[in-house]
């Protein structure tokens, strides 16, 4: 997405340019020095940072650990919802479902791009995922157990996702936040058709609208989690706002979930399953119930209800997709020498 400039072949008839490489020096202490101020003084005029400019390691760091682990979780988002592709009720509901599920995909696609900009490889993040080191949400570590699972998924969990996100657009680092641009448009069509999907149950039989209360009430809490640990007890939040990769600190996105998603509740007609939650007229916002952390910790330490299965499936379809990626080297490799010989 964005090197394709850089990989374009020349005009007809002009020969590649031949280019003379000499290795660049490492910075010495007093242009580390400028280099850091020009850094910051970016940062504070809230500028935007390219993958050609001087960065400190640690933001670099940070950036890759962060979008590998939003892409990671949009690819391995496509579990919970794919297992329904086959036994969606209806062909609308299959093909709505199956280009939500592409959406996912390409945005995936969007952010691993986005991550090579800072010179961590495609094949390096996957290996890290499948390696235990590097993570994806803790939400799709939960099971679809009915079809209105997936309409939960794209009501409350690509609703928390736009939450999280839109803020992104604003990101410090350029590739990423351009990249939010159009996932946020897609993930905001994925929360609206989550909605109306469950709106069409809870028009249906009393089974259908039970079975939405129900997925409601499995959901609701470890939605709320997916926003991250508390302020408090997030060491990474504070330092990542002060670069700007971040905008929002956890409790603030989740008490504006929480405040937005409260309304659209009493027109779906469910009920949110926290008996704490009530509108707090002096800080006009929702106050809400404690979520459970150590469930939280569990999920993210590897011990949720399907962690190891997400874990297995991807890496088995990674495994079962070795060819494709070979085959595409092998011609862009060919067709590489065949423009050179042209």
């Amino acid at each position: 997405m964005y090197t394709q400039a850089m990989d374009m072949p020349p005009p007809a008839g002009e020969a590649l340019p031949k280019r003379h490489l000499s290795a660049v020096g490492s910075p010495d202490a007093a242009q580390l020095t400028a280099l850091q101020a020009k850094f910051d003084a970016k940062i504070d005029a809230d500028g935007r940072i390219e993958p050609q400019d001087w960065m400190p390691e640690a933001y670099r760091k940070t950036l890759v650990r962060q979008i590998s682990q939003h892409a990671h979780s949009e690819i391995i988002g496509m579990q919970p919802e794919g297992n329904w592709i086959s036994r969606a009720p209806s062909l609308k509901r299959k093909a709505i479902l199956l280009a939500k599920v592409q959406d996912e995909a390409g945005h995936g696609l969007y952010l691993y791009s986005a991550g090579e900009t800072l010179g961590t490889s495609r094949e390096e993040m996957v290996q890290a995922l499948h390696e235990g080191k590097a993570k994806y949400s803790s939400i799709f570590n939960y099971p679809t157990l009915t079809w209105a699972d997936v309409g939960v998924i794209g009501w409350l969990v690509d609703g928390a996702a736009i939450m999280n996100q839109v803020p992104i657009c604003r990101c410090s680092y350029g590739p990423y936040a351009r990249a939010m641009i159009r996932v946020c448009k897609e993930e905001s069509f994925h929360q609206r058709q989550g909605f109306e999907s469950l709106m069409a149950m809870m028009k249906g039989t009393t089974a259908q609208r039970e079975m939405v209360q129900d997925a409601v009430n499995r959901w609701w809490w470890p939605v709320l989690a997916m926003f991250g640990p508390p302020d408090a007890n997030s060491p990474n939040s504070a330092q990542g706002m002060r670069w700007g990769i971040k905008r929002l600190s956890n409790d603030e996105l989740r008490q504006r979930f929480v405040d937005a998603t409260v309304p659209q509740a009493k027109v779906l007609g469910v009920t949110l399953p926290d008996p704490d939650l009530k509108w707090n007229d002096t800080r006009q916002a929702h106050d809400f119930g404690e979520i459970d952390w150590d469930e939280f910790w569990q999920v993210v330490g590897g011990n949720g209800p399907c962690n190891a299965e997400r874990l297995a499936t991807h890496k088995k379809a990674h495994a079962q997709g070795a060819w494709v990626r070979e085959a595409a080297e092998a011609y862009a490799a060919k067709r590489a020498v065949d423009l050179k010989a042209a």
